[in-house]
């Protein structure tokens, strides 16, 4: 993993951290199941608290789906040419072998049906 991954990595896995401490700060609201059991009457950041930790939440999301897009593509192993080269001979010759297999089964069809006819 070279230096670029390294660090895309370590801001993936604070991105998650923080996400995951964000999505639990947040007020369960009234009409929610949480609502049922007696909820909170005040908010921890002040009246504006949903709107803030609303907007953080929908930054921080992003950051985490741009992130992982990035490592998936720093991670991607691409193939070789030499490797596309040995598939395409293999291919080759497995199709080659294919057609010589099927024109035995042809002639020894074709023959067995000469044989019969001739009894």
């Amino acid at each position: 993993m070279n230096t670029v991954g390294i660090v895309l990595l370590v801001a993936f896995i604070i991105v998650c951290v923080l996400l995951v401490l964000l999505v639990l700060v947040q007020d369960d609201g009234q009409s929610g199941m949480g609502g049922l059991l007696g909820g909170r009457g005040t908010a921890a950041f002040g009246s504006h608290s949903a709107n803030v930790l609303t907007k953080a939440t929908t930054v921080l999301v992003v950051l985490f789906f741009v992130l992982a897009i990035a490592l998936a593509m720093t991670n991607k192993k691409p193939k070789a040419v030499k490797d596309l080269a040995e598939e395409t001979t293999v291919e080759q010759s497995a199709d080659t072998e294919n057609a010589a297999a099927e024109n035995a089964n042809a002639e020894t069809w074709w023959n067995s049906a000469e044989e019969s006819e001739a009894n």
